[in-house]
């Protein structure tokens, strides 16, 4: 029964895979021509408009970063070289919004989306060579940047919905059950029988409970150092992205380090005493 729940919960984990690739997957761009032929028209008066007392409802942009762009309670877009360098991100932050920053998809439409993104593109010393175009965006969410990719530090999508909640919990409840039928087995055997039993540490354990414990601390060590990093990086002038893949790798080892080093001490160093003969039931352990 154990190795049936680890099974069924490593199928139950390719399918929520699956689940958050489609959750995370770009909406392909409908390029309009409408759109395309009245930007360079459009940004230097409905963009400014917009930045300045926003539109549909949604608030300016001004209010958290300046008038000038100079920034505030949101970042500086004046003289802002990343923005030049991957002018499809200030699209697709105006879409979806980010942290405080709310999303402008639901308020403007393309037009004025373009509008803003080219008056921000093409003010406070900032220029670009070409208007930013639908035609760009399509090809900018077609493809990953290496650099995006490697520090993209997740695995889920911006939110969970209810059904991948459950399915994640339900994998959880199957993992755990899997995994103690397992140590259950390994560490009392399949039989239990009345009685202390005393148990004697063979020269292979105590390597081994040695080089779990050097593992937590090695670990340890490296989960601290990398918050160190990331917390600098926060901040930093320029900001650099946490490592939370890095963080979330420590943290487990530091665990399963823990975990080995307990399972080691019942197996191998702690006398064991069983009262009932019969202690068979539904669960493993």
């Amino acid at each position: 029964m154990p190795g049936v729940a680890i099974f069924v919960a490593a199928v139950m984990w390719i399918l929520l895979l699956f689940l958050f690739n489609k959750e995370t997957a770009p909406e392909p761009v409908v390029v309009d021509p409408a759109v395309v032929q009245s930007i360079s028209q459009d940004y230097p008066t409905i963009g400014k408009e917009i930045y300045a007392a926003g539109a549909g409802g949604a608030p300016g942009c001004q209010g958290c970063h300046g008038a000038e762009g100079q920034g505030g309670v949101g970042p500086a877009l004046a003289g802002n070289e990343k923005l030049l360098k991957d002018p499809v991100y200030v699209h697709t932050i105006l879409v979806n919004g980010k942290g405080g920053m709310p999303a402008y998809g639901a308020s403007l439409d393309d037009k004025q989306l373009y509008a803003v993104a080219n008056y921000v593109l093409n003010s406070w010393g900032n220029k670009l060579d070409e208007p930013l175009t639908p035609a760009q965006v399509a090809e900018g969410q077609s493809k990953i940047d290496p650099a995006a990719l490697k520090n993209r530090s997740r695995f889920v999508p911006e939110d969970l919905k209810l059904p991948e909640i459950w399915l994640a919990t339900f994998i959880m409840v199957l993992l755990t059950y899997g995994l103690i039928g397992l140590y259950s087995h390994w560490a009392e055997g399949s039989e239990l029988r009345p009685g202390i039993h005393k148990v004697r540490s063979t020269p292979l354990a105590t390597l081994g409970m040695v080089l779990s414990i050097a593992s937590t601390l090695l670990f340890s060590f490296l989960f601290v150092r990398q918050m160190n990093i990331d917390y600098a990086g926060w901040a930093a002038r320029e900001q650099v992205m946490p490592n939370v893949t890095a963080e979330g790798f420590y943290a487990a080892m530091i665990i399963l380090s823990l975990a080995a080093s307990l399972a080691l001490y019942k197996k191998y160093f702690m006398d064991g005493e069983v009262l009932v003969e019969d202690a068979s039931g539904e669960f493993p352990w």
